[in-house]
Parts: C-alpha cells; structure tokens; sequence
C-alpha cells in the first residue's frame, strides 16, 4: 500500500467535512470537494458575481468548512488546523486527485449518484495505485465496484466513518469482491494506529453491522414499548446504562441520530431484506413518519422524542406522547429493579440484577434484549464471521457497554436459553452449543468461533496492551482495593488505578510509593494508566466531605501532605515516570500527570485543575507546579514572570479543562518531548515505549531551590483584576475571595516580587491555602452541592 500523506474528501455535507476535520486531526493533508452551485444568492447578486466567479463555484465547499470549524463539540482539535484543508468543486479541481494518496467519497446515499461520481469524475483523475473508498453507510460495495476499471478494484473499500467522525471510534471496513485482501489489512492497520480508529470488518450486506442491529434495537424497543403501554420516557429509564447502553438509551439516541434518519434506515432495511425473519420489524410506526412529516427530527429540529422549554426556573424537558401526537412534561418515572441497578458499578452484573428483576422495567429490559439477542446470533455469519466484531461495533458504535454475545454471558447462555424457551421464541441452536461466549485460558483472552464450534484467541496487535489479560496472566506484582501494581514487561511497571471512577484515595497514595520503589529496584521505570471510563476524576470528594463535617483537620492536613509527598515521589523517582492520561483527568488525576516525567496523552483528554468548583485550590501539588512551571518560563526567556502567572492562574481560577489533547501544550500541562496517541488502544503499550527510551541515560531531578518569587505586587493585580470581574457581576464574591487564596500561593506568598523561595515552601504555602479554603462554610456548601448533584454550585 502506498504511504498515505494527503487525502480528497468528495463531499462537504456534514459528514464529509467532520471527515476531513479528523483527517487533518491525524496530521494529513486534505482536499475537500463537493459540487457547484446552479443559483446565486442574492448577496452574491448584489455583489455583481456570476455563477463563473470562483468565490461562487466554491461557495457550498466553503460554507461546509466554515460551519465544521464553528461546530460544538468541536470537529478539529483546533480550530487552526483548518488550514490544512484545501477547497474546490467537483468541475474544476478533480485533477488535485493526482496527488491525493487516498480518495474517500462521502456524497449522497445513492447509488446511481455514487457511481456517475465514479466514472465520469474520480476515475480519469485518480493516481496510479492510489485507494478508493466510499463513506456508504449500507450500499452494495460489490454493486458499486462493478462500474470501475479492473486496476481499481483491488484498492476499492469501504470505509464507514460513525458520526461524528472524531468521538465515534467505530470504523467499519468492508471489501469487495476484488479488494486486495493485503490492501484491506494494511488500510485497517492505517486507520486504526492513524486515525485512532477500532476496525470492524463487515460483510456487503445492507447497513452493515451496527446499524443494522442498533436499529433493529430501538425498532423492536418501539413494538415493545406499544405492547406494554409504557411512554417514551420509561423505556429510556431502562435501555440506557441499567442494561448497559449509553446515557442516551433509545428515543434519546434517535434524536441525536435524527428521526429522518432512523426511518430511513429501517425503510432500506425492510427493502433490501426480503429474507429476513424479523422484516417486519423494520416498518416505520405510523406515528414515527407522522413525527418526520411535521418536521420532528430530533436535535437538529430541536424536537423529537423530547423537547425542552426555557422558562423562568430554568430549562423543562417534554417526551412525546405517541398516542396523542402531543408533548408532556417529564416525569422521571422510577422502576426498583433499575435503582437498585445503580448501586452496582460492573454492567455486566448491573444487567443481570436488571433482568432478573420483576417490576415492568426488568420485564421490557428482558422482552427488548431477548429479541435483539436472538436476531444478533443469526446473523453470525450472515453480516460478520465472529462475535468479535459484532460485539466491537456495537460497543464503538452505539456506546453499548457490553455488546450483545458479552450481554448473553453476562445473563448466561444456559439461563438464556431456558428463559427464551419459556416465552415461546425460537432460540437459535448455536446457542445450545456454547457454555459462554468469552474465556480466558491464561495470558489469553478467547472467543466462541459459532461457524467452527471451537474457542479462538481474540486478536491482539502487538502495539498493545490489555491489562485485564496481563492480570489473569498473573503480572499483578501488588494490590489494595483501589488500585494495582502490574509487570508490563521489559522492567517496566504499572500503576493502575481501579477505584470507582478511578478517584484517588489514601490506599492509592500509599501505592504510589510502592510502585516508584518496585520500579526503582527492580525495573527501568514507570507508566501510570489505566483502561477505565476514565483516567481519574480526581481525588475522594466524598472522604474530604466527612473529614470537614466532623472538624479533623488535622486529618486533611494529613491527607494532603500525603497527596503532595505521592506527587513529588513521581516527580523525584530515580527512574522516569510516564503518565498517560485519557477521558477525564480531573484534580488529582491532572496533578499525577504534571509531576511525571512526560505525559503519552490520548487524543480525547479532557485535563484541567477543576478543585475551585469544591470552592478548593489544587492541593496536591498542582497550584506549586504552575507557579514553578511560569517561573521557569520566565527565566527561561529572561522576562516578566506576570503574563506566565496570569495564564496558569486563569486555567485554576476558572477551572479550566482542555477539550483535547492538543489543547495541553497551550494550557501549559503538555511540554516538549509529551506525546499524543490517537488510538486508545495503543496508549498503554506507547507510554511504556516512552519509559525505556527515557531510560537510557535518565539522570533524576531534585527538589528546586533558589525560585525567584513572583510576589505580592502581581498577586496584587490579580486580585484587582478579581475585584473589577466581582462588580463586573462576572464572579461571586466568595470565588473572587477564593481567587484571592490561589493569588498568594501561586506567587509565592506575602514576599517582595524576587526573593528566593523553595518547592518546598511553595507546596507548604499550598497547603495552608486548601486548609483556609477548607475551613469556609461556602466550601462546604460547594462539596455536598457537587456530591448530591454532580454539578459545581456557584454561591
């Protein structure tokens, strides 16, 4: 396969430009293309344009890049890499494929469109060698390839982008009847490592893998909801996270996709598959296409199944009433088996406590999961030869916890099948064959192979590292509840974070001495990860909580001199420590990344020192470690310390969180020499790479000395600065009083602007602040608000 540098996008709609936003994401050059307009608009008539300017031929191409750099949540991971994107139409431009490596057609979905595309404009400009894909979410790949010059053949796929094209990890790689099967696996290999994506290779079948069971999902979800009698509203209280799907559950799910295009997703289903036993399923509800017709199409008509209102005490949220055609005010019903659920971190034991249940919701969880089981496992090997995949696609693409063939061993096969029996379904016989879908057999994690009745190994690249296989394979070398040392091999170690939503707790802190002495006397260095939801959320709101409400401050003082110490073991090991944070690395989590020695950040890290929310300042080092961090850029470039100290100010006192990885190094908590992975997968295995390399010639840091301190004249300007923001009515009174406590510190405290100070004395300065700011009652207020409603009070 050629080496793929630059990339045309055939297509500026929506999704051919989050395409190609993702594409310069991945350091590639793009050429985005679509069609000219027949009309000008009247400003351009006012102009004197004519449909020859070519301001005017490229408008519709124009206009889809401008409105992906100005969408939320963003497409580029910054808004600058938009330059990287060249524009132009389909009548001019086309020979710019020439030097295009790759060529992706993202137009309308239809197939005659689709190959007239093809032949009259891609084909007599298309490089020698280079690779032809379309974006189709469900057309015939083979009927497609039947209109292209044998030499094309073999590099022609399909490459299915979910929407949006940067957050949706699913990927799903079809061939043709003529693909080069070497071509396939390197292209996969390519976007995978390149574009961060997980690759699921689907058969030429009608809307693939994941549309064609998510959908069948909520369509059935519909026939069920109907039978029951149940409202929109109750079933998403159920198909969401207490059967192990996404917060967004069904209806939720169909606004976000859109109702148009969940109708037109089941009428192509129903049309082009004649053969399927569950049809009829797919036939759009009368009430569905009457909701179409009147222009309810879910969030981009900001109404759908739901609905909100902005009124005088905040927003309300309405769900449609199918029987009526109208909207109703939301009740937030409540089922026993799904509160009970929420108590159980692990989906697959949450799901089970769900269905086996005996309230309405446990009985439409199981109504609504038998059924789409049972369609899933026959159609093994009708749109995938293995459960892998499936299960892979329903995950990457529908943000389903657990796919369905890890759902079934979750309930168990065995309990399955004798309840489905029950009911009077026609259980497929492969199920009667299988004790569980997945197993371990050491180090190896394996899979029920239905087509050959025997266990296979799950395929693992071995750019990667899956710690739940390294950890039955018995490379855990220490553990608490919370957290685990694990042998990653080659002398490095981990330390893994496993504590509900990873929050760092005293026993982690405790480990983190245990695990920089493991990795100083028996190995080479460090990699701090873990393959959670998330990095960490920071430290135990909820410990802190108690502490204060009981008045031991002596034990908080405690607590965070115990945190500060874990942090400055990182910082000071005798080996390197990387961390390689992801997701949320909120407080703590962040304040764990600044004190090693580089950071293998994931693409999506979403990194900020948010302890002001808790009415707190960073307590864990983080506040000392942005002033040393402007000092250090002060004195590198031999200037003012204040601009430095005024921007790492900003990103505490506002609690600021990167929306990226990219966003790290202008944040100031990236630096040279950190990197970025796009493939999640990938990441643990990368900061491991990034430990041995670092351990050729380490050479260990101390404890600074000799800081210049920025002084009381800038936190001075900066409590001006707070002051004319609380008359502005910008701030609260207590958060500029609170900013006021995070000003002393971060410039080294009540002392002329130069005198020398110690990271020491900064980090002792850091801790009187957190224990002021702990002993507030509006701190307090702050806390319990956070800990019952999940959101920062601003009092």
């Amino acid at each position: 396969m050629r080496q793929i540098n630059r990339v045309a996008v055939l297509g500026s709609g929506v999704m051919g430009a989050t395409i190609a936003a993702h594409l310069v994401n991945a350091g590639l050059d793009v050429l985005l293309l679509d069609i000219i307009p027949r009309e000008l608009t009247e400003g351009e008539k006012s102009r004197g344009l004519t449909l020859n300017s070519p301001e005017v031929r490229n408008r519709i191409v124009n206009n889809g890049l401008e409105a992906v750099v100005k969408m939320k949540p963003a497409a580029f991971y910054l808004k600058d890499y938009a330059r990287h994107v060249e524009t132009g139409n389909f009548e001019d431009d086309m020979e710019g494929l020439r030097e295009c490596d790759w060529v992706v057609e993202v137009v309308i979905e239809n197939m005659e469109i689709k190959k007239r595309l093809f032949t009259e404009k891609v084909v007599p400009n298309l490089a020698p060698g280079a690779i032809l894909s379309t974006n189709t979410s469900g057309l015939s790949v083979n009927e497609m390839v039947a209109v292209l010059p044998e030499a094309v053949r073999k590099n022609f796929l399909v490459t299915h982008f979910f929407n949006p094209p940067r957050y949706m990890r699913l990927l799903e790689v079809v061939g043709c009847r003529d693909t080069d099967p070497e071509l396939l696996s390197q292209m996969s290999d390519f976007l995978a490592r390149r574009l961060g994506k997980g690759i699921v290779y689907a058969k030429d079948t009608p809307n693939f893998i994941a549309n064609r069971i998510g959908v069948y999902a909520i369509y059935k979800s519909i026939r069920h909801m109907i039978d029951m009698e149940m409202t929109v509203e109750e079933v998403d209280a159920i198909a969401g996270p207490a059967t192990a799907r996404p917060k967004s559950a069904a209806f939720r799910t169909a606004d976000l996709v859109g109702i148009d295009t969940l109708m037109h997703v089941g009428n192509n289903s129903w049309e082009l598959l004649p053969d399927d036993e569950e049809r009829d399923v797919f036939k759009v509800p009368e009430f569905m296409a009457e909701m179409v017709e009147g222009g309810l199409l879910g969030n981009k008509s900001k109404k759908g199944f739901y609905r909100k209102e902005k009124g005088e005490g905040g927003s309300k949220v309405f769900f449609y009433d199918y029987n009526t055609g109208e909207y109703l005010p939301a009740q937030k019903p409540r089922f026993a088996s799904v509160d009970a659920g929420k108590q159980v971190d692990d989906p697959a034991k949450r799901l089970k406590m769900v269905v086996e249940g005996s309230d309405r919701g446990s009985e439409f969880a199981w109504r609504n999961l038998r059924d789409t089981l049972i369609y899933t496992v026959n159609r093994i090997p009708e749109i995938a030869d293995d459960i892998v995949n499936v299960d892979n696609a329903m995950r990457w693409g529908f943000n389903w916890e657990l796919g369905p063939f890890e759902i079934l061993d979750a309930i168990g096969v065995a309990s399955f099948v004798e309840r489905a029996e029950k009911d009077g379904a026609t259980v497929p016989k492969s199920l009667r064959k299988v004790e569980r879908f997945y197993r371990f057999e050491g180090a190896r994690k394996q899979f029920f192979d239905l087509l050959s009745g025997e266990y296979r190994d799950v395929p693992v690249s071995p750019d990667q590292i899956h710690l739940d296989i390294l950890k039955r394979g018995g490379s855990v070398v220490e553990k608490n509840a919370n957290c685990s040392i694990i042998d990653l091999g080659d002398g490095v170690f981990g330390l893994e974070f496993h504590s509900k939503m990873n929050a760092i707790s005293g026993d982690i802190l405790a480990m983190t001495h245990k695990a920089v002495r493991r990795a100083e006397e028996e190995g080479v260095g460090l990699v701090v990860g873990n393959q959670g939801a998330n990095f960490s959320v920071g430290a135990n709101l909820m410990m802190l909580a108690v502490a204060i409400a009981e008045g031991a401050y002596d034990d908080v003082a405690m607590a965070v001199k115990a945190f500060q110490k874990a942090t400055m073991a990182l910082k000071y090991s005798r080996v390197p420590v990387v961390a390689a944070p992801f997701g949320m690395t909120l407080g703590g989590g962040c304040e764990f990344c600044l004190h090693s020695d580089a950071i293998n950040a994931h693409a999506e890290t979403y990194m900020g020192l948010v302890e002001i929310g808790v009415g707190l300042l960073p307590g864990g080092g983080g506040t000392k470690e942005m002033a040393l961090r402007a000092i250090r850029l002060a004195n590198r470039y031999d200037t003012d310390v204040s601009p430095f100290i005024f921007k790492n100010f900003q990103n505490i006192g506002m609690a600021k969180v990167s929306m990226g990885a990219a966003e790290l190094s202008q944040m100031g908590y990236m630096d040279e020499g950190d990197s970025i992975t796009m493939n999640i997968d990938n990441l643990i295995a990368d900061a491991k790479q990034k430990v041995i390399a670092l351990s050729c010639n380490y050479r260990p840091g101390r404890p600074e000395e000799n800081l210049k301190a920025p002084g009381r004249s800038v936190a001075a300007s900066i409590r001006s600065q707070l002051w004319n923001m609380q008359m502005g009515g910008f701030v609260t009174p207590y958060e500029a009083e609170m900013g006021g406590v995070i000003a002393g510190v971060i410039t080294g405290g009540d002392v002329p602007a130069g005198t020398l100070i110690t990271e020491q004395y900064l980090l002792e300065l850091e801790r009187e602040g957190f224990l002021k700011l702990c002993g507030n009652k509006k701190t307090v207020e702050r806390i319990q608000h956070m800990l019952k409603k999940g959101k920062p009070l601003r009092n």
